[in-house]
């Protein structure tokens, strides 16, 4: 019967994220039409802008639902993967329960009340030619953690019916209440806290992280635990929620992540990266360290083309480590390039690194790109020449390869396979950095010219829109989940005057801007071991971002200095995302230890990097300000 009732829930779960699937590539044409009638015809409606952010918000929230249903929904699983499966269980049951349940019919009630009162107002759109009826959008909210619910509801029933001994639930549930009996207690004794609540909230949420939780529902449920024991904070700080998610749904800039991650998916799947591998390997196969130094240059293309990490260092996992280790490459080496290039999309423009960060921290997504240029080329620069010295001074590291082919044709084949993607990169990123259109515009220009490129490659079909439309409202709703969680701790983190605290460390405690770059970047290094950027961007930075400008430092500088910061955290042993991407993919071709050696000298090179920018903070504007 429970199971029975699962799948009828999943079902409405699946419907929904079929939906925000077709919706994704709807957005994708709408925007491109849009953006071609203004450009080439001088013809805009401000109807058509509104009608597209509204199906940006449906689709990031119809997702919801979905992403949770395929387990989606991030978690630092650094002790969860060695869990057993009733651990496993036990989890997820607790994060339904005392998290994401909670904290879901808390926002319902909020987003009700937010929904009703536009509808009695009679809402419409501020701008003159735009949408009536605002109240439709805002109930959209509504409706997605209605979904959120019910799919929770969900999780439980399968998460229950997978459990062989239903005895540590109970132990575990009786220890929750006694907890839970003891804290209510202490609160309605009005106790004072042993430490600082802020502190206290920190190692709630950090322990819950590493616990296996899913990141999103931890911050949103610690971020409710402490408004409901903090007597200054109550729950009526949380009741500006849900207008910080409509800010968020109306947040332009914010569309490209979607249309980013699928056009980088339609490339994925378009054989394009293959055919970039095959091509450039023969072409600098001759040259010791050749096979390595195509893996650089291909990162970086696809790093300018698809900006998703963790598909370029699978694709490059499976397609060039095998051919590498086939020509006896050192497997440190292979492992360390591959993991080291595959990270080139946390930083080369278009990253969805620095669109984030340019939201956090109210700074122009064109002016980020434009900086993150030079520091990415600096790194592509120093891997290729710490691969030339290393296999000069050992020639068994990295063998040059001798090919039948002759060399014009190998070139030919090479430039055939490039020329397509770097006239996208160009297309994208020049209409970016010429102020010709705005990133979300070229990110669907993007999308178009991803469809030409898959078409070229035999490559396009139904399955492959499909598969690309599907995983990016995975992904998409992932993102924003977080964000809504990060928005809900952000709010009472300052309510219990973190922002102060942090403020006043900095500014008075440390009193040099100097000192202050050092530790934040040591701490985002640091957190970078154990989560991802998406919640570093959207819980620490918005801390960061005051000092910064108390400091009177650089934002875009500084910006750049996290991003970069951010892309060595991910290579970095023995917790670097990375490196789980490459051992996933890479099965017992190499093993954990040679991946660790390899990638030490790029973290190296990255911190080199980093230290260049630091001392030449002009580097970053040779494209202009």
């Amino acid at each position: 019967m429970n199971i029975q009732l699962s799948y009828y829930l999943e079902r409405i779960s699946k419907y929904s994220g079929y939906l925000a699937a077709i919706l994704v590539v709807i957005l994708s044409l709408l925007v491109a039409y849009d953006a071609a009638m203004r450009y080439l015809f001088s013809a805009g409606s401000i109807a058509l802008q509104e009608v597209e952010w509204h199906l940006f918000d449906i689709i990031f929230l119809l997702g919801l639902s979905y992403a949770l249903k395929h387990d989606k929904h991030v978690r630092v699983d650094i002790f969860f993967e060695r869990y057993s499966p009733d651990t496993r269980a036990v989890v997820q049951i607790l994060s339904m329960l005392l998290l994401l349940i909670p904290f879901s019919l808390l926002f319902l009630n909020d987003a009700f009340d937010m929904t009703y009162q536009s509808y009695v107002q009679h809402e419409v759109s501020s701008d003159p030619g735009g949408l009536a009826n605002r109240w439709m959008i805002k109930a959209m909210l509504v409706v997605a953690f209605v979904l959120l619910l019910l799919q929770a509801i969900s999780e439980i029933l399968k998460a229950y019916h997978s459990l062989e001994n239903k005895r540590i639930l109970v132990k575990v549930l009786a220890t929750v209440l006694l907890v839970g009996g003891l804290v209510y207690a202490a609160w309605f004794e009005r106790m004072a806290f042993w430490f600082d609540p802020v502190y206290l909230m920190f190692a709630m949420a950090f322990v819950l992280l590493l616990t296996g939780f899913q990141v999103a529902f931890v911050f949103a449920g610690v971020a409710l635990f402490f408004a409901l024991i903090s007597d200054e904070v109550g729950l009526g700080v949380l009741e500006m929620l849900p207008y910080r998610t409509y800010g968020i749904m109306g947040n332009v800039t914010l569309m490209a992540v979607p249309l980013f991650i699928f056009m980088g998916l339609i490339l994925e799947k378009s054989k394009m990266a293959e055919n970039l591998l095959s091509s450039m390997g023969q072409l600098f196969g001759s040259v010791r360290g050749g096979l390595a130094i195509s893996v650089v240059f291909v990162g970086a293309i696809l790093a300018a083309s698809t900006g998703i990490v963790g598909a370029s260092v699978v694709m490059m996992s499976l397609i060039a480590l095998p051919l590498m280790l086939k020509h006896n490459y050192n497997p440190a080496l292979a492992s360390g390039s591959i993991a080291a290039s595959g990270t080139l999309g946390q930083l080369i423009p278009p990253s969805i690194v620095l669109i984030v960060l340019g939201d956090q921290m109210h700074l122009s997504v064109g002016d980020l790109f434009k900086a993150a240029v030079v520091p990415g080329l600096l790194l592509i620069v120093l891997y290729v020449v710490y691969i030339l010295v290393i296999s000069f001074l050992n020639k068994d590291v990295a063998p040059a390869i001798v090919s039948d082919k002759p060399y014009g044709k190998v070139a030919k084949e090479a430039i055939k396979a490039i020329i397509p993607p770097l006239l996208l990169i160009g297309a994208v990123l020049g209409s970016i950095f010429a102020g010709i259109a705005s990133p979300t515009e070229s990110a669907a220009i993007g999308v178009v010219g991803a469809f030409v490129l898959a078409m070229s490659n035999k490559a396009f079909n139904f399955e492959l829109v499909r598969y690309a439309s599907i995983e990016t409202v995975k992904l998409t709703a992932m993102i924003f989940m977080i964000l809504i969680g990060a928005t809900a701790f952000s709010l009472v983190f300052n309510e219990l005057g973190g922002g102060d605290m942090a403020l006043a460390f900095f500014a008075g405690d440390l009193g040099d801007k100097w000192t202050f770059i050092l530790i934040a970047m040591l701490v985002i290094f640091l957190l970078g071991f154990f989560i991802d950027f998406i919640e570093i961007a959207f819980v620490v930075v918005p801390i960061l971002v005051p000092i910064v400008a108390s400091f009177h430092i650089d934002p875009i500088w500084f910006a750049i200095l996290i991003a970069m910061n951010l892309q060595a955290s991910f290579l970095t042993p023995p917790f670097g995302f990375a490196l789980f991407y490459l051992k996933g993919a890479a099965g017992d071709k190499v093993s954990t230890q040679d991946i660790y050696k390899g990638v030490v000298p790029f973290i190296l090179l990255q911190g080199l990097a980093l230290l260049i920018i630091v001392l030449f903070p002009e580097l970053i504007y040779v494209f202009g300000k």
